[in-house]
This record gives structure tokens, sequence and C-alpha cells, in this order.
């Protein structure tokens, strides 16, 4: 049997790396050895381990929707906590991940001030953001934990993904913001973010809201 170390192996931007046959205490080895401060994601389902390595392009998606979402609960002053790329992670259900972005919303109150999370007992992001998912086990994971909500965007394209029963479906409408054309929406302020900045579509897509909520009140 051939070993290796895990600073023997290099993962590219925008590429991965599936391992097989791997048990959990390996899988948490590995998220020790790789530490919090670096910029790859894992995700963990079942004995198998997939390590990414993130575009710039990825990442500058991954910001902008990011924004736009924390621009929506902000204008419709709805509470949120903000977690980012945290690992998620359950021995019970050999089940691990690390989204691109995620919100706690509907159960906000019970992230505030926490620095560790026991999905034994707290609950799963309400809202989760992934950039280019098409990974059968990060999907897996997602559904082991019970993430309710996924934002999926990849080509220009925004897909939500609720979780009903034990499986996920496309939606056309996000139930945390049912009142916005959320699929048209997200594509159309990230790809003015490419062509015009970040800044200036975050501005943008903020006095935006601001009308409708305004429009809506009259």
């Amino acid at each position: 049997m051939v070993t290796l170390q895990l600073r023997q192996i290099r993962v590219s931007p925008g590429e991965r790396i599936i391992l097989e046959d791997v048990s959990w205490q390996v899988f948490e080895a590995i998220l020790d050895e790789l530490g919090e401060h670096r910029g790859s994601r894992v995700a963990y389902s079942q004995g198998t381990l997939e390590i990414m390595a993130p575009l710039p392009e990825h990442e500058r998606g991954k910001v902008i929707i990011g924004n736009l979402v924390i621009i929506l609960l902000d204008e419709l002053d709805l509470n949120w906590e903000c977690l980012g790329s945290t690992t998620f992670k359950r021995k019970d259900l050999s089940a691990g991940l690390e989204p691109d972005d995620c919100f706690y919303i509907q159960n906000y109150k019970l992230m505030i001030g926490k620095d560790r999370i026991n999905l034994t007992v707290d609950p799963p992001p309400d809202l989760a953001i992934e950039i280019d998912l098409t990974s059968r086990t990060k999907i897996s994971a997602y559904q082991a934990l019970r993430v309710p909500e996924i934002w999926r965007y990849e080509n220009k394209s925004l897909e939500i993904n609720l979780l009903q029963g034990e499986q996920y479906v496309k939606s056309q409408t996000s139930p945390t913001f049912p009142t916005f054309p959320i699929t048209e929406l997200i594509p159309q302020f990230v790809e003015m973010g490419r062509t015009t900045g970040t800044s200036s579509a975050i501005r943008a897509f903020r006095q935006w809201v601001r009308e409708q909520t305004e429009n809506s009140e009259l």
C-alpha cells in the first residue's frame, strides 16, 4: 500500500480530487491538517472525500451573491447570521461539507455568539450558496445534513433547490424571498458586477430593492 501525505497532493484552482474509502477519523485528521485558513473546500459523504480548489471567478461570484443576499435581508428587515464557509459535519450521518456561503435566517437566534457548531443539537443553515456545484458527494452531504434551501450558481444561471423529503427539487421561487424573482435577479446583478464592478452592482441592487419595497408599501 502506498501512503501519501497531504502536502504531497496539489490541487490546482478549478480542480478537485476524490478519495474513496476514507474513514471518518481520517476525514477529521485531514480537516485538522488542512487547517481553517486555506483556499480549498472539502465535502465528505459515506466514505468519499472531495477536496476542491476554487477559481478566482468562483470567489467573485460567491462574494457578490453573498452581498446581494445580505442586502435583501437588510432591506426586508430580516435578522440573520452568516457563517460563510464553516465546516458542517455529523459523524453519525457520515457527512460533512463546507458551503461557499451560508445563512441562518429562520434560526438566526440560535447562532448568535456561537463559535462551535454541533449539528446533533444545532440546526443546519437555512440557506446555503454554492458556485458551480456539480458534485454528487456534496449534494448527498447536503441531503444528509438536511439543509432546506440551496442556491446553485453556474454558467450565469441560478437554480434554487428545496429539500422535500429526502431529495432536492428545483423551484422557481425562494421561500426566504417569495416576492422577488431571485432566479432572474441574481444572475443579472452578478453579471453586472463582472462588467461594471462589484461595488457598483451592489449599490445598484440595493437601490432596486429599496424601490421595490417602497412601491409595495404604497
